[in-house]
């Protein structure tokens, strides 16, 4: 909830004035796309809610928005109503089983955004990939035969740090951290942050933070209200100014296979995502 000072300037979770940020313009054309790595090694972070609601939002904006299921788990591909069996799926353009990655995307309910699922089968890519010439840059072949169709492609990234990972980073132009306001949570992020610098060095000069995203935040508890603070302070304004608070909605919304701008769009997190989504634009993540 957001506090006012003596002026009535509002404050809000990250200690900073509330701004308003208008909707972003319409596009006049659409790709090259910004892919944006979803990462974080420990899982339950809201990491794939992030991505589902994250796409739907900036679908809602009129971006042309490719979602791709990166973690064998398939809660992405779930969560929005696309079929992960007996279909072609991102491990199979992985191993080569498949060559167009259109042959694997799928559309969903929500206008502009799409998918390429995964599942279980997605878990013995590590150990097929291990004896391959140039195995880090693998998704990176396959999203680049897409990427002139889409705005923005936003990775689910499994919760690891192994090859599947580094795979996503190295394909991508940024990373964004969901981070839960959790103090286990709160600890491993100086390792990815380290693995995310170890991939600049080493394999994509180009990656960039694009930022942290706060979620899980509940107002009333001080735990939650600490680790917010220092995530602020060690991280200034790589910190997004919004927050994801904790709301039934979000896992109703993905037990009915809809973002929570589709399920409850009144709902305070659908606007968060709306928030972040405009974000983005604003500070020049995405076009």
């Amino acid at each position: 909830m957001a506090k006012r000072t003596a002026n009535q300037v509002e404050i809000g979770p990250t200690g900073r004035p509330e701004r308003i940020i208008p909707a972003p313009p319409k596009l006049e054309r659409h790709g090259p796309a910004r892919i944006i790595a979803m990462c974080n090694q420990k899982g339950g972070v809201g990491k794939t809610t992030s991505t589902i609601n994250l796409a739907a939002a900036l679908a809602r904006y009129g971006r042309r928005v490719l979602a791709v299921d990166f973690d064998p788990q398939g809660a992405l591909s779930a969560g929005l109503g696309v079929p992960a069996h007996d279909v072609v799926t991102i491990y199979d353009l992985m191993l080569g089983h498949a060559k167009d990655p259109h042959e694997a995307i799928q559309h969903t309910g929500t206008p502009g955004l799409d998918v390429i699922p995964a599942n279980i089968d997605l878990s013995a890519a590590e150990v097929h990939l291990v004896s391959e010439v140039a195995r880090e840059q693998i998704l990176a072949g396959v999203l680049r035969k897409v990427a002139n169709d889409y705005d923005v492609i936003l990775v689910d990234c499994q919760p690891s740090l192994g090859l599947l990972t580094v795979n996503a980073l190295t394909a991508s132009h940024g990373v964004l951290i969901p981070l839960a306001c959790e103090y286990f949570a709160l600890r491993g992020v100086a390792l990815l942050v380290e693995t995310i610098d170890k991939v600049r060095d080493r394999l994509n000069p180009a990656l960039e933070l694009d930022g942290i995203l706060a979620t899980m935040y509940d107002p009333r508890t001080l735990h939650a209200r600490e680790v917010l603070e220092r995530v602020v302070d060690t991280f200034g304004d790589q910190v997004f100014d919004t927050v994801i608070g904790r709301t039934v909605k979000l896992p109703d919304a993905q037990i009915a296979a809809k973002s929570v701008l589709d399920y409850a769009p009144t709902n305070a997190a659908s606007e968060a995502y709306l928030k972040l989504a405009r974000e983005l634009v604003q500070r020049g993540v995405v076009a």
